[in-house]
């Protein structure tokens, strides 16, 4: 029950930060130098360069359609966290478009725009909610097509890059582009975590020793798996093990210092389900731990 609750506040805390942050973006850095996102908050940028409604009310307006649609589609829960992270983005809209630009360089402003609204999107879809009400149509079409959210999605903003380029200039609409592939890799860096998992897979014949050494080490079990060499004919322990990137440095160092005979392959990971073990408290071998499985 405490899980469950203290997640629940903690999604809600990216969903109001990120919003802020992604708001923040737009105003400013995108807007005063007529760089523009994707999706919604991309038509409703246009939209307001050329009437006198705001922007932060355009995108509620806009996005009001497609929550609606999504209602009986896709699941309540997600369309309450996103039309309370649509309300929130579009309240600091309004907050932030009184404020100074931070730049009027469009180069700085693309590449710290992307970071800083990657950033904040990253941390609302990590939240469980969305800002863009494209998002809901990509995941709609993608549950009756073949087609992926993310390709939906990124062929919507073409066509909206496209109109940009026409109505401010290519360069606008090409340094639009830019920051659209910097937002969007910020984006899965902050959805999948900080920690990426990466994947190790060891050949060799003295897995034990390596395995033992990995576990004291960096308190990360393996996977033991059994293979042969081709042309050697002789048995060999392949070692499967699941690390941060900040745990690579220490796999490779601790390879050097046995010294023992061995191939590696390091591969990323784009998600991890299920139980990730890490070193439990008594610090014991990875031997002691076989000696105590064995006992049992």
């Amino acid at each position: 029950m405490f899980y469950k609750f203290a997640s629940k506040i903690n999604n809600a805390f990216l969903i109001i930060i990120g919003s802020v942050v992604a708001a923040f973006a737009i105003s400013e850095f995108l807007t005063p130098n007529h760089i523009f996102d994707g999706g919604v908050v991309g038509i409703s940028m246009i939209i307001a360069h050329f009437t006198p409604i705001k922007l932060g009310i355009l995108t509620i307006i806009l996005n009001i359609p497609f929550l609606i649609f999504a209602w009986k589609t896709i699941g309540h829960t997600f369309i309450m966290k996103a039309g309370a992270a649509m309300v929130i983005f579009s309240t600091s809209l309004s907050f932030f478009e009184s404020m100074e630009p931070t730049t009027d360089d469009p180069l700085l402003a693309t590449v710290f725009g992307g970071i800083v609204l990657g950033f904040g999107v990253g941390l609302v879809l990590r939240g469980g909610g969305c800002l863009d009400g494209t998002e809901i149509v990509g995941i709609i079409i993608s549950r009756k097509t073949s087609l992926s959210v993310g390709n939906v999605v990124f062929g919507i903003n073409i066509v909206i890059y496209i109109i940009a380029g026409v109505l401010f200039g290519m360069n606008h609409g090409l340094y639009s582009i830019i920051m659209y592939f910097i937002s969007s890799k910020v984006i899965d860096m902050i959805e999948s975590g900080m920690e990426q998992g990466k994947s190790v897979m060891i050949v060799t014949e003295n897995g034990r020793l390596i395995a033992d050494e990995i576990y004291k080490q960096c308190g990360r079990t393996v996977t033991f798996l059994s293979g042969e060499g081709l042309v050697s004919g002789t048995g060999k322990d392949i070692l499967y093990c699941v690390v941060t990137r900040a745990e690579i440095h220490d796999i490779r160092r601790l390879l050097n210092e046995i010294g023992v005979e061995s191939f590696t392959t390091v591969s990323d990971i784009s998600e991890i389900i299920g139980t990730h073990i890490k070193q439990n408290k008594n610090k014991k071998t990875y031997n002691e731990l076989l000696e105590e499985n064995d006992d049992n």
